[in-house]
């Protein structure tokens, strides 16, 4: 069919087997456990140095995604005593979310979902803990202090209403849900409302012709019309940066997920076509979409947008028809495979993250990122992995997003 690329053609791995994807999941659920003393008080920087993570206060904007890792482990949990092990250090968690929100502590920026969807939307409605509940609704509430109306879009970054800061990011797609989940809460659409404009305005202009993804788009902050692409972390502006496409695939299937409008299988069709033509052999990207077989001497891989696009064919195959979910769950599977044998970590002596060759940010010539974590474990690779492995190992997940 048009809209695929032969699924036969996809790499050289089989499909990932069922006693594969449990015993991955039993091995990263003890990493958490072993993890716990060094960070259930602490959180690990957004990427290794050196492939182990260090302990620091709750500041970036990827704190949430090791506690979406303790949820998940909480979930998974085989006895009663380590259940209650991943509930005591999850709460714990919570509780600093409540306060980073509570003081204001770096959250002038859109990230609002990935610190707590992961964190305190999943431990709501895990634990229907009530300080979850209020951190999530002040962080839903901080993210529409960020809504431009003149162009319906979300700010992604810098002070609000800043000329040069007229832009959002394709990232934002998995912080958005965080706003229809507030909604539902409270019964207040205005949250729904919100997100829905960010993702139609998004969507109207983050595809490119080929189907490939902007990283940013600037907007003119007078009138809010469209102004241009651009990349902040990809290769270059022109190029795919393969986190910004995995965003894009889950995206997409979430706001389907959120809303019933076809038109997002449309759009979620076009950006899996790209990322599933642009994979090498083993089926793990390198940091940017432009580079494949043969570029291995000289570009890094990025194992976390496997894991992202892994759970946006899971979630999208909910939704599709027979032949379109069996198509959608093998590239899922086939390419978890690949994440398993090549890219957990599986001794605690090499790494005490999930996921090894991960890639944060790459300097190009063409780009305005520093390195940062290149060829690492990046902390929402190692959630993304156990999440597609959760997903993978049980058919009635209920996804925090």
């Amino acid at each position: 069919m048009d809209k695929w690329i032969d699924i036969n053609l996809l790499g050289k791995y089989p499909e990932a087997t069922d006693s594969m994807i449990k015993e991955a999941l039993d091995m990263a659920m003890e990493q958490v456990k072993n993890n716990l003393p060094e960070f259930e008080e602490h959180f690990p920087a957004a990427n290794s140095e050196g492939n182990f993570y260090t302990p620091g206060i709750n500041t970036d904007w990827t704190s949430g995604f090791w506690t979406g890792e303790v949820w998940l482990s909480y979930e998974n949990a085989k006895n009663e005593k380590d259940k209650e092990l991943f509930e005591t250090a999850g709460k714990k968690q919570v509780d600093s979310f409540l306060e980073r929100i509570n003081i204001r502590h770096y959250i002038d920026h859109h990230d609002m979902g990935f610190l707590y969807i992961p964190s305190c939307v999943a431990a709501y409605s895990l634990i229907s803990y009530e300080n979850a509940k209020e951190a999530a609704i002040k962080a839903a509430d901080q993210l529409c202090s960020r809504y431009r109306p003149e162009g319906k879009y979300i700010q992604a970054w810098g002070e609000m209403w800043a000329r040069d800061n007229a832009r959002l990011i394709i990232d934002c797609m998995l912080n958005v849900p965080l706003l229809y989940w507030a909604s539902e809460v409270t019964k207040d659409e205005h949250y729904a409302k919100i997100a829905k404009n960010h993702i139609l305005t998004t969507m109207k202009h983050i595809i490119r012709d080929d189907d490939s993804t902007w990283h940013t788009i600037f907007f003119d902050p007078d009138t809010g019309e469209f102004s241009h692409g651009a990349t902040c972390q990809g290769y270059k502006d022109a190029s795919a940066w393969a986190r910004g496409q995995a965003w894009g695939i889950y995206g997409t299937a979430i706001a389907y997920k959120n809303t019933g409008d076809k038109e997002y299988i449309k759009y979620f069709e076009r950006v899996s076509k790209y990322f599933l033509k642009h994979l090498p052999t083993d089926l793990c990207p390198y940091w940017d979409l432009s580079f494949g077989d043969g570029d291995e001497n000289e570009q890094p891989r990025d194992s976390s947008s496997a894991a992202i696009a892994i759970c946006g064919f899971l979630e999208m195959s909910k939704y599709l028809d027979e032949e379109s979910r069996a198509y959608y769950t093998s590239a899922a599977k086939k390419i978890m495979y690949s994440l398993i044998k090549d890219y957990q970590v599986k001794d605690r002596s090499i790494s005490n993250g999930q996921l090894l060759h991960g890639t944060y940010a790459k300097k190009t010539p063409y780009n305005t990122c520093k390195n940062s974590g290149v060829d690492e474990c990046v902390i929402w690779g190692d959630y993304f992995f156990m999440e597609a492995l959760t997903r993978l190992a049980r058919d009635d997940w209920k996804m925090y997003w």
